[in-house]
This record gives C-alpha cells, sequence and structure tokens, in this order.
C-alpha cells in the first residue's frame, strides 16, 4: 500500500521547536510502515527522517499537497495541532482512506471545554470548571482550542477571558493512556508523563492572574506499571468510546483518587516514540488492522523506556 503521513511541524516549519517531537512521531511510524512492506510518503519543509519518500511543502502549501498525494495514497494519517486537525482529517478522508479520526470526533476533542461536558455528562470523571476562585484553591487556566501544555497555567486567582477557561488543579499522577480506538479498542500502554512546574510568579492583575506561571510536558516513561492499570484503561477505553474516536489516540489523565480525564488527543502522540521501542507488535500493522481487518485482543509489551523533550531535540534536530 501506499500510505501518507502529514505531521505539521516538520510539513510546515512554523515552529522549529516543536519539530523533534513531530519528527519523532513521524519517523515512528513510517519506520512501521516500511517494515511491513508498505511505500511511505510525508511531506516536509527541510527535515528529513530517513525513512520513506519526502515531497517539498511549506507551511502556505500544507493543506493542498495533502490533498494532492492522499488521492495517489491508499490510505493516510495527518498529525496536526487539534484546532486544525478537525480541517485537515476532512481534507484526508474526501481524497483516501483516514487511519485517524473522524473530523467530527476530531472537532469534539479540539474544544477542550466541549469535550470536558460531553465526558462529565458520561459520567466520566473531568476536573470541574470554574467559573470564579475560591481562596487557597489552585486552578489550571488552558486555551479552550489549543495543542498540549501550549499556554498553560497553574494559578491561585483568574479572571474569565474569551478563548479560555478555568478548572480545579487536581493532584495527582500526571499519566497518560495510548490506545487504538474503534469497533474494538486496544488499549496500548499507560505511560508517565513528565510535567514540570514554572517557578516564575505571576503578579496579581499580570493577564488577570495569580500563581505558578507555566506548566510543561518534558516526556515519559512507558510502560508505568501501576497496579490500577485495568482502571486507567476503562476510563480511556469508556473516553474514546464517548467521543467516537478511531485510530490512535492519547489520553491525559491525574490519578488522584480516581482517574480524572483532563485532556484527549485524537492522533499518534509523543509517548508512540517510547511505546515503538517496548511494544512487540508493529504500530502501522494495528492502525491498518484497526480499519481493514481485526485487532489483536492484547499487545506484548518488553521492558521499559523513557526520553525527555531534550533527547528528542538531540535525536531529531534539522537532517
Amino acid at each position: 500500500m501506499k500510505i501518507l503521513i502529514a505531521e505539521f511541524a516538520v510539513g510546515t516549519d512554523i515552529e522549529k521547536s516543536l519539530i523533534p517531537e513531530g519528527a519523532a512521531m513521524l519517523k515512528t511510524l513510517a519506520e512501521s510502515f516500511v517494515r511491513l512492506g508498505h511505500e511511505v510518503y510525508y511531506p516536509s519543509a527541510g527535515t528529513k527522517i530517513g525513512a520513506g519518500t519526502c515531497f517539498e511543502s511549506t507551511a502556505e502549501s500544507f493543506r493542498q499537497v495533502i490533498e494532492k498525494k492522499a488521492k495517489a495514497c491508499d490510505a493516510g494519517l495527518v498529525i496536526a495541532p487539534d484546532s486544525m486537525l478537525p480541517e485537515l482529517n476532512k481534507v484526508l478522508e474526501e481524497n483516501t482512506v483516514n487511519l485517524g479520526c473522524s473530523p467530527q470526533s476530531a472537532a469534539c476533542c479540539a474544544d477542550k471545554l466541549l469535550c470536558t461536558e460531553i465526558l462529565k455528562k458520561a459520567g466520566i470523571k473531568t476536573p470541574e470548571i470554574a467559573k470564579e476562585a475560591e481562596k487557597s484553591k489552585k486552578y489550571v487556566v488552558k486555551p479552550r482550542f489549543g495543542c498540549g501544555a501550549e499556554a498553560t497555567y497553574l494559578v491561585t486567582e483568574f479572571k474569565n477571558e474569551d478563548g479560555l477557561f478555568a478548572s480545579e488543579y487536581i493532584e495527582g499522577k500526571h499519566l497518560s493512556v495510548s490506545l487504538i480506538a474503534g469497533k474494538k479498542p486496544l488499549p496500548l500502554t499507560v505511560n508517565r508523563q513528565f510535567i514540570e512546574f514554572g517557578e516564575k510568579e505571576v503578579k496579581a492583575g499580570e493577564n488577570g492572574k495569580t500563581g505558578v506561571f507555566g506548566i510543561k510536558y518534558n516526556g515519559s516513561l512507558t510502560p508505568y506499571r501501576t497496579p490500577g492499570r485495568e482502571e486507567l484503561y476503562e476510563t480511556a477505553i469508556s473516553t474514546v468510546k464517548c467521543l467516537d474516536c478511531f485510530g490512535y489516540v492519547g489520553v491525559d489523565i491525574v490519578l488522584a483518587d480516581l482517574p480524572y480525564v483532563v485532556d484527549v488527543n485524537p492522533r499518534p502522540t509523543a509517548s508512540l516514540f517510547g511505546i515503538s521501542r517496548v511494544m512487540r507488535e508493529e504500530i502501522g500493522d494495528l492502525l491498518l488492522k484497526n480499519k481493514f481487518g481485526e485487532l489483536p485482543d492484547s499487545v506484548n509489551i518488553e521492558g521499559e523506556y523513557r526520553f525527555s523533550k531534550d533527547a528528542l531535540g538531540e535525536l531529531f534536530g534539522r537532517a
């Protein structure tokens, strides 16, 4: 088969700080499909990954080159910021077989406030949305439409602003569950996320926030071994079913007294880089079986793998 993998950071070169993570995911997927005997094509604005066939794209042409190349491919997968994913997946679906989420599902996940409300109505634990700050409590303020920990703050006070919303801060372990969503969801691993909190204090009144500045993701450990694994898997499966997700999905969870779902990523995530090093199965094979065949009941995990964003930067700088 001819397979298109379009990763936004590599394909546009807009945000250079995101290229290492993007290249890591892209290379992991491309190498897997190539090992299975498939032809892989990917757009690039300059970064080469050493697997598959690269074709030129720019920030301005990224959407158009996906449309053009998808017509000549048998299947495809887009990795992009959540706010852009619905439109790009629609372009993909109109021109080839989409191995990822539908545009509708991706749109639900992209709207963090709507996603939280949908999950809460379904009985899935999520942090409570806050309308105003209460004394001695901490809150997480983040964009309604955003990607990862972008523009996310841990605060003690906040003002309601357009495009942002606040939720209660849940103290606990920062985890994620990676799974293949579809007719028969297949959990892959529980991952420990390394979350760093900035030390800079935000002065009262500055952007309406007071408290600790910045929340940063700095890699993960795969797998994270915990006696609560099955409960975490059940939470993630309920989440992707509720949102009608398909393909590789990462469900971010804070594990306190119970698992709290804090974000849903309807696309490959950086954790895939570690998973591919401990999972015996090929991720490419699982994605294709999810669409065209039948998934196994479980996957085989051997050992563990830990990486940081700095390590990805060293491995996947501009080639």
